[in-house]
């Protein structure tokens, strides 16, 4: 490889949730974007309000997508190499853990652990969240199917209830893109493809 070129790693779909830190999704494209990564962007209905679309679409050169198309219709975003969701949610998590497709994101969540793509998700909650009963079986059972749930007190120290938008600056973005590089399913045939 040429000095100064950069290595391609295929398609990365950004999912991002309704939760403070997905406006600084921004910072995730631009870090992907210099390791190689072609990024497409997908959000829940909720995350739509976080995020500047013009700005995401302008530095990824795709339309974010939130909703399905019709069946009709091309799909405007080339296929995903691997995912990234982050910030993700409780109900996210939850839902997805459960088997629950009610959302493009969701349909494109579920389909991915069949798919076996690499996928991290990266949650954002507060305290009080992670003490109910559902959440932890919900880490446990999509970290059973290979989904790399980037979580615990040595990731992201659990805020209180009211106080996310204090604690924005502290997301750690690029430990998204870390645990990528450790996966197998990403040099292969996913570069392969890119390339």
């Amino acid at each position: 490889m040429a000095a100064g070129s950069v290595q391609r790693h295929g398609v990365l779909y950004l999912i991002v949730c309704g939760a403070p830190p997905a406006g600084d999704a921004g910072r995730l494209v631009e870090l992907a974007q210099a390791e190689g990564w072609e990024v497409c962007l997908i959000a829940t209905p909720s995350g739509r309000s976080f995020i500047d679309q013009a700005a995401l679409e302008a530095a990824t050169g795709h339309p974010v997508r939130s909703e399905y198309k019709q069946p009709e219709e091309p799909d405007v975003l080339p296929p995903p190499d691997a995912i990234v969701v982050a910030p993700a949610t409780f109900n996210t998590i939850n839902k997805w853990a459960a088997g629950i497709s009610d959302t493009l994101v969701l349909g494109l969540l579920t389909e991915a652990i069949g798919k076996r793509l690499p996928v991290v998700a990266l949650p954002f909650i507060n305290a009080a969240q992670a003490q109910h009963p559902a959440f932890q079986a919900s880490i446990d059972r999509l970290r059973a199917a290979g989904v790399q749930l980037l979580y615990g007190p040595d990731v992201l120290e659990l805020h209180e209830p009211g106080t996310g938008s204090q604690r924005v600056g502290l997301f750690p973005w690029r430990l998204t893109l870390e645990a990528l590089r450790g996966h197998s399913g990403t040099s292969g045939e996913a570069m392969g493809r890119a390339g």
